[in-house]
């Protein structure tokens, strides 16, 4: 089964992140990146991933929890947990939204007002290439 026929059957929404978290099975572990997350189960990727149906132990943290790989495609999985994992703690491990700096876009003013020293340094380097008259001139 692969990832986009899977998606289809999901019971809970999941959060995307991109962390670090272990697969444990058959006494072995395989670091790999954990790409989602949600009450249900988790999408990692990494390489030596067991195959489907292999009962594993996700370890990402202080969070254990046993659960079985659902499907695999390439280098990536998707694991069902046997149990819910509560909302607090999937929202535990993931990460608040960095805030976004807002730009300012505008243009100098050309007519109208006195442009500041700024503005009119942007204005002779981008359009003309050479110094704008003074008012008065």
């Amino acid at each position: 089964m692969d990832e986009s026929s899977t998606s289809q059957n999901r019971r809970s929404r999941r959060s995307n992140v991109l962390m670090s978290a272990t697969v444990e099975f058959d006494g072995t572990s395989a670091k790999a990146k954990l790409r989602n997350l949600s009450k249900e189960g988790a999408l990692v990727q990494g390489e030596g991933l067991p195959p489907i149906g292999q009962q594993v132990k996700f370890c990402k943290g202080d969070m254990r929890l046993s659960g079985h790989v659902a499907w695999r495609a390439g280098d990536r999985a998707g694991i069902a947990f046997d149990q819910p994992l509560d909302p607090e703690s999937v929202l535990r491990h993931v990460p608040s939204p960095r805030p976004r700096m807002a730009a300012e876009h505008r243009r100098p003013r050309l007519r109208g007002q006195e442009l500041t020293p700024g503005e009119r340094k942007i204005a002779e380097d981008w359009i003309f290439g050479t110094p704008l008259p003074q008012v008065g001139d």
